[in-house]
């Protein structure tokens, strides 16, 4: 069964819901640190309203029955008549895991499944038993804490939205005027007087520069005099309509629209809300709103700085972005001959223009990727929801600190880090974070501290997971790592501190002696490795007991177009990621040792495994004579550095990865293929795949 609707009214319901329940994700935690908060609970009543509006539109009537009950609750909770308490939040975040699971089922092009009766009956029992159950009908307005009590509904809403204009116009200045410091009149009275309106004046344009009454003249030509900057009734609603219709200023798209308040007969006093104003402290002359009114030409500008502009964003599929990348891989391919064969002919001009096409190559490259760039907030934004669950489940009490969530990278790195980026915050908050009781025992402060950061660095971006929890013990792990048959005693007194703390990644190793459903089965830590592997980045972690530990992360900005170094073995060109390079020389292979039956080489008194390409990767090779001298490579793959020979070093070049043919798919070592500088086929080899096969 699919859902029988218009395809473009779905698409951008799907983005603007899809960003809306990204967003109440994050404001609903950050609720439970600010629950005094009235924007923040106001903004959470707007998202739940939007996508309830949306999702009417679309009849799609389970999302709009759990959305209209959140929305009645967060009604209460603005309104101070019920307060935020873990309990209520707990099923709040439970009513937007629903709605999330429906969203996911319109996505598919399937219909929502009706929400559990027990989350409706909660939501309705947090309603009704904390506080009164409303009266009024559903869709409710925006209300002030303190609303103004009015006899006509209409004329109540459009003293509201006059209200949030005078906030528009006045900035923040206006918004404080708007806070309710007067008592409110008796119902059925909703003017205010003349000392309260002009002590709004003063508080609109400073004391004393507000209109004052012209006593001298006649009242026509006073009248003559500001009939340039006076606006009529109709003026007035339908520079109303037009302000919330374009979603300027501070009205909420929940606004109702309504005719403004009917001017009275008499001209001294306007009708604006008593909310407003605050009582002056000594009477003053009376305005005459007739005159030449400063407000009236705020509300002019107002109403000049209300016209449309032009946009900024345009929506692209995404399938066309990755064929224009494809296109400009061509044309650094392209780029990459021209320069070479340049590079053989003595010819200036010849050689401005390739340097011209290779900058102008490089720019347009660079300006296609950023289309295709993602900020890393995407992913960082699901964790503070993480953190909170994971606290509340193990009774720990934990702070996240986000760093560089505005950092840019490819959207195919975006939705690849999500996975290893949540098992390193569950392992830091699992592991690392000690209980607010050992912690205080241990003189540190209750609260267990979270940093996820993220930083360019070059064409790499750097991720940090740091805590200040127990830190990571070198010896212990040792010990579990002979204890479970990982390694002998032997290679295990031969590991370096930091070869101990890589033991985590390794699979089907945990420090946790019980297995619980947030970690103790060993393979989180092996994910992450797979995944930063396949994505050519590298890991990195230290720890200090008693202090904590850091993981950090580098991967490439982009998957499309990667520096390599370019290597020869057998006449034959390979492409070796340059991110896994970590240095590059001649070796006498004569003066290499063994060690557990495997040829190793010295490096910094440090023994490196020894590898020879042109045994796996050439046929007919995998018993050659190996030469006395040889150019070795030490890359780096996760957390191991090993050694490779090769014939014949090229030098870095930059390639555009493409699939493998029919014949040479699943080849194992082997990611893709590429076009060389020379005209040649390159194959571009994939080190963690290469070792896991071979090595293994």
């Amino acid at each position: 069964m699919s859902l029988d609707v218009d395809q473009e009214i779905l698409e951008d319901f799907l983005v603007e819901a899809g960003e809306i329940l990204e967003l109440l994700s994050e404001q609903l935690v950050d609720l439970e640190q600010r629950p005094d908060d009235s924007d923040l609970l106001n903004a959470i009543f707007r998202g739940f309203h939007t996508v309830k509006g949306g999702a009417g539109f679309l009849q799609l009537d389970p999302m709009v029955e759990c959305c209209h009950r959140a929305e009645n609750l967060f009604d209460l909770l603005r309104n101070g008549d019920i307060k935020v308490n873990p309990e209520l939040m707990d099923v709040v975040l439970q009513a937007l895991d629903t709605v999330n699971v429906m969203f996911e089922a319109v996505r598919n092009g399937a219909p929502p499944e009706n929400a559990d009766g027990s989350l409706l009956a909660a939501l309705d029992a947090f309603s009704s038993g904390n506080a009164p159950a409303p009266t009024a009908a559903p869709a409710p307005a925006v209300q002030e804490p303190a609303p103004v009590a009015t006899p006509n509904p209409a004329a109540g809403s459009a003293v509201d939205e006059f209200d949030l204009l005078l906030g528009d116009i006045g900035g923040e200045d206006a918004s404080a005027a708007a806070a309710p410091a007067a008592p409110a009149p008796a119902a059925g009275d909703d003017l205010i007087t003349d000392d309260e309106f002009e002590a709004l004046l003063d508080e609109l344009h400073g004391a004393g520069k507000g209109p004052i009454e012209a006593e001298t003249k006649e009242p026509a030509v006073a009248a003559s005099a500001g009939s340039a900057e006076i606006i009529t009734d109709d003026e007035f609603e339908a520079l109303l309509d037009e302000l919330q219709s374009q979603g300027k200023g501070a009205f909420s798209p929940d606004l109702p629209s309504a005719p403004p308040a009917e001017v009275p007969p008499e001209p001294e006093v306007t009708p604006v809300p008593a909310a407003v104003a605050e009582p002056a402290p000594a009477p003053k002359p009376k305005p005459k709103p007739k005159t030449d009114s400063g407000a009236s030409a705020a509300v002019k500008a107002a109403h000049q700085q209300a016209k449309p502009q032009p946009e900024s964003n345009v929506r692209v599929d995404t399938r066309l972005l990755d064929k224009i990348m494809n296109m400009v891989g061509e044309l650094v391919l392209v780029r990459n001959r021209l320069v070479r064969l340049g590079a053989t002919r003595e010819d200036e001009e010849m050689a401005k223009s390739l340097g011209t096409l290779d900058m102008v190559t490089a720019d347009l490259q660079m300006s296609v990727m950023k289309t295709r760039m993602q900020p890393v907030k995407k992913v960082f934004g699901r964790f503070p929801r993480l953190i909170r669950d994971l606290s509340r489940n193990l009774k720990k009490e934990i702070r996240l600190e986000l760093r560089g969530e505005e950092t840019d990278l490819d959207k195919n790195l975006v939705e690849a880090l999500a996975d290893p980026l949540i098992h390193l915050v569950r392992n830091a908050v699992d592991h690392g974070i000690e209980t607010p009781d050992v912690r205080e025992a241990a003189g540190k402060i209750r609260e267990g501290h979270v940093l996820l950061s993220a930083e360019q660095e070059g064409d790499h971006i750097l991720l940090i997971i740091q805590d200040d929890g127990a830190g990571m013990d070198a010896e212990k792990l040792r010990e579990l790592a002979i204890e479970r048959g990982m390694m002998d005693a032997e290679a295990a007194r031969r590991l370096t501190e930091q070869e101990c703390y890589n033991l985590i990644f390794a699979a089907g190793f945990s420090t946790k002696t019980e297995i619980s459903d947030v970690s103790g089965r060993g393979v989180g830590m092996d994910v992450v490795k797979t995944k930063i592997t396949q994505l050519n980045g590298t890991l990195s972690i230290d720890s200090v007991i008693g202090q904590g530990s850091r993981i950090a992360i580098q991967v490439p900005l982009t998957l499309a177009i990667m520096p390599t170094l370019m290597v020869i073995l057998e006449d034959q060109a390979f492409a070796l990621p340059l991110v896994n390079v970590n240095e590059i020389f001649n070796l006498d292979l004569t003066k290499t040792n063994v060690v557990d039956g495997q040829q190793v080489i010295i490096v910094r008194d440090q023994a490196l495994p020894l590898f020879h390409l042109k045994r796996w990767l050439i046929d007919g090779q995998q018993s050659a004579h190996l030469p006395e001298q040889g150019h070795v490579v030490i890359v780096t793959i996760g957390t191991q550095r090993v050694g490779f020979v090769v014939d014949q070093l090229v030098g870095q070049e930059e390639v555009v990865i493409k699939p493998l043919g029919t014949i040479l798919h699943g080849t194992p070592g082997l990611s893709g293929a590429t076009i060389t500088g020379d005209g040649r086929i390159a194959l571009i080899i994939d080190i963690p795949n290469l070792l896991k096969h071979y090595a293994s």
